[in-house]
């Protein structure tokens, strides 16, 4: 058991790294005079932090109320949402020229980790 959650641990951490390692080299290969509000870094430790908990309590959760897992990770999304709101308030108040990128540089991860999580979730309610 302890093995297998490692191995799902590592597994985690090692797509995390590829998709960050993609976007930075994304970005600084096309976005070389483009100012980004927040570093990558701190976007993909707020992405990984929030699904690791999402898909960690959702799977703590199953193992006692199978029945309401679902819906833990409904909310617990809703909780991600509101978190990335709070994420992002400082950078829809500050005076950058052009937002959108760093604005993309946000969502497009996001909807990534979304993905991911919507996948495990699935993969561990069946």
């Amino acid at each position: 058991m302890k093995s297998k959650l490692l191995s799902s641990i590592l597994i985690y951490i090692g797509i995390a790294l590829l998709l960050y390692l993609i976007q930075w080299l994304i970005q600084s290969q096309l976005f070389t005079q483009t100012d980004f509000y927040y570093p990558l870094w701190a976007i993909y430790l707020f992405h990984a932090s929030f699904a690791a908990v999402i898909y960690f309590t959702v799977k703590f959760i199953r193992g006692i109320y199978p029945e309401q897992a679902g819906f833990a990770f409904l909310a617990l999304s809703g909780f991600k949402m509101l978190g990335a709101i709070v994420f992002l308030i400082p950078l829809i108040q500050s005076d950058l020229l052009d937002p959108i990128p760093a604005v993309l540089s946000f969502f497009v991860p996001y909807f990534l980790y979304l993905l991911i999580e919507v996948m495990l979730v699935i993969k561990l309610l069946k």
